[in-house]
């Protein structure tokens, strides 16, 4: 099967925005996009993007999971880079438009469709690295996708860092790419020096989240996790993981945590911890590594609380549970 990701769609929506308006959006190919070389986005990197998902019901009809959700924090990320103002009923109706029209190609479960809409800068102008582009593009992409992780719900071994952040502080909440760029080299490292499948950024010894999703940890009946703050993205499987758990009666902290407490809880029996994200969904992690040191998680494997919480998550999603909260948009 193809990584996850690396199959498109042949056709995507997209829109433009110059003159202070955007224009309407229409249906191309995906293979190309035509903008200058000295576009803002290839110097200064004013680029964000989403991620969310498209499934396909027992009944047939497609449903999005969290759209405005998504859309709402690419406002907030396009503000934040001071992009031009993100029209947020026009990427509504881009994704659904394109959901709408490939909808047949939506995988059953476990697959889904997953959609990236993303937001540029384009004005020419190599000289604005202290001004914003006045203009850009918006673009949405699909990819038909499995698991995200290849091996599945196996337990993965997260590299504990202490020294680095996952990128600048004030920038966590944003959806950039750089931000990503910029967790490569000491998770490329993590990977051949300890064999670990991602790095959970502490800095100063303040748990956080890993390059690619958040993290929690299951102690018991309680949920534990970094309170919200502009240095981690707010992710909104995160977010609807913790619901779910205070519908099932859990108790849900979400506060500072250290890196002291993260390895003393995680000794316990029973203890369990797990990556949430739209691609991750709710990943078990099984092995922390601290200073040369493995440490379990629990039994190491995955546990009964992530298996629920995650099933809860994927009922929803799949059209199998009831959708209390309003999350599903049909097509």
């Amino acid at each position: 099967m193809a990584a996850f990701g690396t199959v498109f769609i042949p056709e995507m929506t997209l829109a433009t925005f110059s003159d202070n308006q955007w224009s309407d959006s229409k249906i191309v190919p995906a293979d190309k996009l035509e903008f200058h070389p000295g576009a803002h986005v290839l110097h200064y990197s004013s680029t964000c993007f989403e991620g969310l998902k498209a499934f396909r019901h027992e009944d047939g009809s497609v449903k999005i999971f969290r759209m405005d959700a998504n859309i709402a924090r690419m406002a907030q990320s396009s503000r934040i880079l001071s992009l031009p103002k993100l029209d947020e009923s026009l990427l509504s109706s881009m994704i659904t438009d394109i959901v709408a029209k490939y909808a047949d190609e939506t995988p059953a479960p476990p697959g889904s469709m997953y959609i990236r809409p993303t937001h540029i800068g384009t004005e020419a102008a190599i000289g604005k690295a202290a001004a914003p582009s006045l203009s850009s593009m918006l673009y949405v992409l699909l990819s038909p996708v499995g698991d995200y992780f290849a091996g599945g719900s196996k337990a993965l071994r997260l590299l504990l860092e202490e020294d680095g952040m996952r990128c600048a502080p004030h920038m966590g909440m944003v959806k950039s790419g750089g931000n990503y760029a910029s967790a490569l080299s000491p998770i490329s490292a993590a990977r051949e020096k300890y064999n670990a499948d991602q790095v959970l950024f502490c800095p100063n010894g303040d748990v956080q989240e890993t390059g690619a999703a958040n993290f929690i940890l299951i102690d018991g009946n309680e949920i534990i996790t970094k309170a919200l703050d502009s240095s981690f993205l707010h992710g909104i499987t995160r977010d609807s993981i913790l619901t779910l758990a205070r519908d099932m009666g859990m108790t849900v902290s979400e506060r500072e945590f250290s890196v002291e407490e993260l390895l003393e809880r995680a000794a316990k029996p029973g203890t369990e911890a797990a990556l949430s994200g739209t691609a991750a969904v709710l990943t078990p992690v099984g092995t922390l590594i601290h200073k040369d040191k493995e440490y379990s998680v629990g039994t190491g494997e995955a546990g009964p609380t992530t298996e629920k919480l995650r099933q809860a998550l994927n009922d929803i999603q799949w059209g199998k549970a009831e959708d209390k909260h309003g999350w599903l948009t049909k097509i």
